[in-house]
């Protein structure tokens, strides 16, 4: 199998290609590789039945709605034949190439011919229904091809770039360059309308940009690298329109002022994070720092102004957008699961350029709480927004719902999970000469590449229940250093910001040892160095002290102010009615609370519960305000309504009233 290239970034330094670029000078970054994800083999008590329903309930799920349930796969077969009407929204073909994507990462670690064939068919309709000049589209194609390349907001790009990614995709994981020469021919015949001297266009919707390295990356053919830095140059000059069909607005398509001088963030979380990502990969390559120090500043825009502590972004409903700086609502709060997935996306480029922790203590905190929120347990359902409070009135979900639902008019977010969770894998470590970051927790195998010599490890942990974690050297009699990741959590930060901090007095603790003996030293960007000459057997544990925390946000986050939450490990807890026979939303903590920690191996796959004391407020029978002492039952937060509608709350009051 060829090595597979998860994110465009895994394999520049190898390449040693620079753009031609008159203003782009530097060389190549020397980065962090990111690790084929089919040399990973996840056993884990937590991710293993995730991915186990990814294959069983998502994937199918993807595929029934796709042909059977909507107009997706007949809209190509109605534009292979010239006839018949276009069925759904005019960008819905991208979410056909996605699940497309999710099935080839499946095939790499679960071969399965029916899937294959299946993927295989729907192909040759990709093929069918491609233009003679290489346009593909349905929408166009089928409503008039007249009217195409007219309005920067018809995804036309959008839709290209996430087919140039599910044909890479299927290429490294099946051989087969069918849809790949499709992409190649759509790509070519962009080209021929758009660049130097051509036309200008300006993608509503990024993602063309970091699907185009990609293709540079498995053509090695320089002119798509070319043409995806043309495609970020072309943004802040004006050229952004939507020819007779509305008002362009630049702040919301990332437009407002050229991508070098970017200093904060705004408009649509998404297509934000997908810009982000496309910059990362072309200054990766090209070495144009000034791309890389515009993405730093926007990273600190986020984390320390527009994130939620469970890792989401995007707070308005409006424009799927983010806010203000601080504007942080709990009950409106947006937070798209497709956002949260780029934001993962985002900060994993961000940690092969710069090799700091900080940047995986995002990663994992939206891993395990505002990413994985957005699929149910079994699989087979979804939210689109990820709202961090719940009355059980306000109809917060897509499609004016309040649960969980198989699919939606616009169902960019299930495709979006089904192509991401097969890819947890190449998350879990990363290598840099003879270097090895050990970056996530879960039992697995893995077998990795120094310098060109073999060193296999064996993984073996219950989190993210507890801190403890082992990991193996099975196979790998060299020298090399293993660098392993110290949670902020376990230092003391919540996120790498002052955005939120803890409120307790409490002071973790974490622990090192090699066969035996205890290991210490100063991190180094959040990592603890091992260096030795490593010989099969040898073992280190590591044990991080996990108790629940109390989290207070920044003054400034209006919506949380006299309240707090509850965290423990890498897990955001709240409080759901379920578990509650009392209104949740009615409550005041303690003000130094105190929690016992459950094991409910029954209780939602599996958990662990925290429980606390705290006061409800009520009535007595005279009429009078009176407290209750109350036990509070919290259960993770990506765990939320999953057994019907009703209240929710991550941030708990503590001071309803001012008390000295």
């Amino acid at each position: 199998m060829k090595q597979y290239l998860l994110l465009a970034a895994s394999a520049f330094l190898l390449q040693g290609c620079q753009t031609s670029k008159e203003d782009i000078k530097e060389q190549p970054l020397k980065m962090i590789e990111q690790i084929d994800f089919s040399h990973v083999k996840i056993n884990d008590n937590f991710w293993s039945p995730r991915l186990s329903k990814h294959v069983s309930a998502t994937l199918p799920v993807c595929i029934d709605q796709i042909e059977n349930q909507t107009g997706r796969i007949r809209n190509f077969e109605n534009a292979a034949k010239g006839e018949g009407e276009h069925s759904g929204i005019f960008f819905d073909d991208s979410d056909v190439y996605k699940a497309l994507e999710g099935m080839a990462y499946s095939l790499i670690n679960n071969p399965d011919p029916e899937l294959e064939k299946k993927a295989d068919e729907w192909i040759d309709k990709f093929a069918a229904a491609q233009q003679p000049d290489g346009y593909i589209n349905t929408f166009y194609t089928l409503t008039g091809l007249d009217k195409r390349w007219t309005n920067m907001d018809k995804h036309e790009m959008y839709c290209a770039g996430h087919m140039i990614e599910a044909g890479v995709a299927y290429y490294q994981a099946t051989g087969k360059r069918k849809l790949l020469d499709v992409c190649i021919r759509m790509t070519d015949h962009m080209m021929s309308q758009f660049g130097p001297g051509k036309r200008h266009w300006v993608p509503g919707h990024e993602e063309i940009e970091l699907a185009l390295v990609k293709l540079y990356q498995t053509t090695q053919e320089q002119k798509y690298l070319d043409f995806a830095y043309w495609l970020l140059e072309e943004r802040g000059h004006g050229h952004g329109t939507m020819g007779d069909e509305g008002k362009w607005d630049p702040v919301y398509y990332q437009d407002i002022v050229p991508v070098r001088r970017l200093t904060d963030i705004s408009g649509h979380a998404v297509r934000c994070m997908y810009l982000y990502c496309g910059m990362a990969d072309v200054a990766a390559i090209t070495g144009d720092s000034s791309y890389i120090k515009a993405i730093d500043k926007i990273w600190e825009n986020i984390v320390g102004k527009k994130i939620y502590i469970t890792g989401g972004i995007g707070a308005r409903h409006a424009g799927e957008a983010f806010g203000d700086n601080y504007e942080l609502p709990n009950l409106t709060a947006y937070n798209e699961t497709c956002a949260a997935i780029g934001n993962v996306y985002m900060n994993y480029r961000l940690f092969l350029l710069h090799g700091d922790s900080k940047y995986f203590d995002v990663l994992e905190r939206t891993l395990y709480n505002g990413l994985i929120s957005g699929v149910s347990l079994d699989g087979g359902k979804f939210f689109y927004p990820n709202p961090l409070s719940c009355d059980g009135k306000y109809h917060f979900n897509a499609d004016h719902t309040i649960t969980r639902q198989p699919w939606f008019g616009c169902a960019c977010c299930p495709s979006n999970i089904s192509r991401f969770i097969p890819s947890l894998p190449g998350y879990v470590y990363a290598v840099k000469d003879n270097q090895v970051y050990v970056n996530l927790f879960l039992s697995n195998r893995a077998e990795l590449k120094l310098n060109e010599k073999k060193v296999v490890l064996e993984q073996e942990t219950g989190y993210p229940w507890n801190g403890d974690i082992r990991v193996k050297v099975a196979q790998g009699n060299l020298p090399f250093t293993m660098n392993i990741r110290i949670p902020g959590w376990v230092r003391g930060s919540v996120l790498p910001s002052d955005l939120y901090s803890y409120a307790d007095d409490l002071k973790l603790g974490y622990r090192v040892l090699v066969n035996g003996e205890e290991v210490t030293g100063e991190l180094r960007k959040g990592y603890l160095r091992i260096d030795r000459k490593w010989k099969k057997g040898d073992v280190v544990e590591v044990h991080f002290d996990m108790h629940p925390r109390v989290v207070k946000a920044n003054e400034k986050v209006v919506a949380d102010r006299g309240r707090v939450a509850v965290e423990r490990g890498p897990i955001v807890y709240c409080a759901e009615w379920a578990d509650n026979d009392f209104n949740i939303q009615n409550i005041i903590l303690n003000r130094h609370p105190k929690f016992q920690v459950t094991e409910k191996p029954e209780l939602l796959y599996g958990i662990n519960e925290i429980t606390t004391e705290v006061q409800a407020l009520g009535f007595d029978a005279a009429g009078k305000l009176a407290t209750r002492d109350v036990t509070l039952t919290l259960i993770p937060y990506y765990a939320w309504a999953h057994r019907g509608e009703g209240k929710m709350d991550v941030w708990l009051p503590v001071n309803r009233i001012d008390v000295e």
